[in-house]
C-alpha cells in the first residue's frame, strides 16, 4: 500500500528541491503543497518554522536533513514500504492536525 506523502515547500527553497529529489529517486509519489499561505499551520503542526516539512500519512517526519537522516539509517526504505511507523517530530508524538482547506 502506498503511503501519501505530502512535501510542503516554496518555490525558492533548495532544501526543498533536494529532499524532492531523494523520494523521486527512490519513485515515491508525492504532493508538492505550496507553503507560503500554510506557515502558520506548519508551526502548529510541526513545531517548526522551515522548509522543506514533510508528511507521510499525516505523520510530520521533519524536513530535508530529517529525511536524510533517515535515509542513511535505513529507515527511509521501510517507512516509504509500509513496514515502520513514520517517526512524528511533534514533542507530543501525535499526529498533525489536518491542513485548513483551500480557500474557494
Amino acid at each position: 500500500m502506498a503511503r501519501a506523502i505530502q512535501v510542503y515547500t516554496t518555490d525558492y527553497c533548495g532544501y526543498c528541491k533536494r529532499a524532492m529529489a531523494l523520494l523521486a529517486k527512490k519513485g515515491v509519489a508525492f504532493d508538492e503543497v505550496d507553503a507560503t499561505t500554510l506557515r502558520e499551520w506548519l508551526v502548529d503542526a510541526t513545531g517548526r518554522r522551515t522548509v522543506p516539512q514533510i508528511f507521510v500519512d499525516g505523520v510530520p517526519i521533519g524536513g530535508h536533513d530529517d529525511l536524510v537522516a533517515l535515509e542513511r539509517s535505513g529507515q527511509l526504505d521501510r517507512i516509504l514500504a509500509g513496514e515502520l511507523a513514520p517517526p512524528s517530530i511533534r514533542p507530543d508524538g501525535a499526529p498533525a492536525p489536518p491542513p485548513p482547506s483551500a480557500p474557494r
